[in-house]
């Protein structure tokens, strides 16, 4: 199958200002199968100041509509091209590419999301947006094949109809940390990594921060991305009186990236939802234990309970572990050693392989391998 094409959807990648992990996921994947002897190539939003097209790692990236009008330029792009494998990645909405394609289709769906779709549209079209991801999608892409990356978002897929067999997971990859920048800081220091959008509750990590500061006055929280969200959270921060406890970095390079994990004491992960957390092993990898929700899916697997790092059940308790690792330094270091040696359990090569034997097998109506199809 080396030598044929395909084509990654995406809503998005990592040069665009709001990429997160899921992006991070997808380039890492395209790149690997590039590798491997695929052609490959990622269409996603254009964004201001984005090229047309450009190539990196041996992978075209096309840059096309906005981050509504994308949808229908790839459904177009991938009628007119006809790709050998196309992988429709799912974050809420498909890219419908099964309107136009019989086989060779792979839904990659990071995780379900239901209870954002209320957070970040309220009202009709938030309902609209979770009929067509838990209604819509799952009977128009009935005989695909599935890819997530945590057993959590496996079963959220199954509770919307996802027949078991034809769903796949492979995790994330985690890059080896680089060599130490900085030191870690003197003072205690909390640091949240990603997109600043509404369902990931960044303000959780800042109530903390406020409630902390009274037994631990120099206790700070270091933000690290940029999104839509942002004025609001900083009129957030302004309304509790934290500028000084509060540092937003925006988006910045991997190396600056880096830099913060180096810094950092703990990282808060107060998300809603996350279909894995890609940042809880980045930040391993320097030895920065996570707090995160265990309700959120994917931490309940890239966390590991008590050992790399604490899972919560409430706001309450989220703030109450989050200020007993900033004030307890023997369990800090023990989660800290505990982080470090799960911080290689997953890899980007394995990754890639696993994809890479997903869209090798030819599938047939039902999603099941059938070696004697063409894939189109």
């Amino acid at each position: 199958m080396r030598g044929q094409s395909v084509l990654l959807l995406n809503w998005r990648d990592t040069t665009n200002p709001e990429g997160g992990g899921s992006e991070r996921f997808v380039e890492e994947v395209a790149r690997g199968l590039a590798v491997l002897g695929w052609s490959v190539t990622v269409l996603c939003a254009a964004y201001p100041g984005s090229p047309r097209e450009a190539r990196r790692d041996e992978v075209r990236y096309l840059y096309r509509g906005s981050k509504v009008t994308v949808y229908l330029r790839g459904l177009w792009h991938t009628l007119l091209h006809r790709p050998d494998r196309v992988v429709d990645v799912q974050n809420g909405l498909p890219f419908f590419t099964r309107l136009v394609r019989r086989t060779g289709v792979v839904v990659l769906v990071h995780h379900v999301h239901q209870e954002q779709w209320q957070v970040v549209y309220p009202g009709w079209q938030g309902r609209f947006g979770w009929w067509l991801e838990s209604r819509v999608a799952p009977r128009l892409y009935r005989d695909c094949r599935y890819v997530t990356v945590s057993s959590a978002s496996r079963d959220e897929l199954l509770q919307l109809g996802v027949d078991a067999a034809r769903v796949d997971v492979v995790h994330n990859g985690t890059d080896p940390a680089p060599a130490r920048q900085l030191p870690q800081a003197a003072a205690p220091t909390v640091v949240c990594v990603g997109r600043i959008v509404p369902h990931k509750q960044i303000e959780h990590a800042v109530d903390a921060i406020a409630e902390v500061r009274a037994e631990l006055p120099d206790a700070r929280l270091v933000v690290v991305g940029s999104g839509w969200w942002e004025e609001s959270l900083r009129a957030y921060v302004a309304e509790r009186g934290l500028q000084e406890a509060v540092e937003f970095r925006g988006h910045v390079s991997e190396a600056d990236k880096h830099a913060a994990y180096d810094e950092a004491w703990v990282l808060a992960l107060p998300s809603l939802k996350e279909g894995w957390g890609l940042v809880v092993g980045e930040a391993a990898g320097h030895g920065v234990p996570t707090v995160a929700y265990r309700s959120a899916g994917g931490p309940t697997e890239s966390v590991h309970d008590g050992l790399s790092g604490v899972l919560v059940d409430s706001p309450c308790e989220f703030l109450a572990a989050l200020a007993e690792l900033l004030r307890e330094e023997a369990l800090r270091r023990r989660l800290s050693a505990g982080a470090l040696a799960t911080a290689g359990n997953f890899t980007w090569p394995a990754t890639v392989r696993s994809f890479d034997r997903i869209l090798t097998g030819n599938f047939t109506q039902d999603g099941r391998s059938a070696s004697l199809l063409t894939g189109r």
